[in-house]
């Protein structure tokens, strides 16, 4: 059954257990993960180079903010792929369909929003697939009955 698009923007599981047991985002393993410097968060986030902090006390809202957006994204690709480390090829390999740049690029470049309606679309349409899938093979399976 197709989810509804309330609950698309939410991965069914934390596969690499970037969150704490209060949702807190762990942006230290986020940024390592998608192999990230402090420059390049600083300039994916807007957020100022001497602001890049990841103590949940000290960071910027605004940091915690994309930090948990990158690492829901990152669980709901491995929702998909139902493996973490070809999440991890798959933010990192140049995609034709993203304009020839990688998911990782993508973030880093600031074009996250984009990134997350792909990955979303995506989605979407392989539940879709599936679900047509499964009613065309159950159509085939009634009508060998019937013969």
């Amino acid at each position: 059954m197709s989810q509804p698009s309330l609950f698309r923007t939410s991965p069914s599981q934390d596969y690499f257990h970037l969150f704490n047991d209060k949702a807190f985002v762990d942006g230290e393993k986020t940024v390592k993960l998608l192999k990230y410097k402090k420059e390049d968060v600083a300039a994916a986030t807007s957020v100022p180079l001497s602001s890049v902090r990841y103590d949940e006390k000290k960071m910027p809202a605004e940091l915690r903010e994309r930090l948990t957006e990158w690492a829901v994204a990152l669980n709901l690709v491995a929702d998909f792929f139902q493996d973490e480390k070809k999440t991890i090829i798959w933010f990192s390999m140049p995609n034709p369909l993203l304009g020839g740049m990688s998911p990782r690029d993508m973030i880093r470049v600031g074009r996250f929003k984009k990134l997350l309606n792909f990955i979303q679309s995506a989605l979407d349409e392989n539940q879709r697939e599936n679900v047509d899938g499964k009613t065309s093979g159950q159509k085939k399976k009634a009508q060998k009955k019937n013969v």
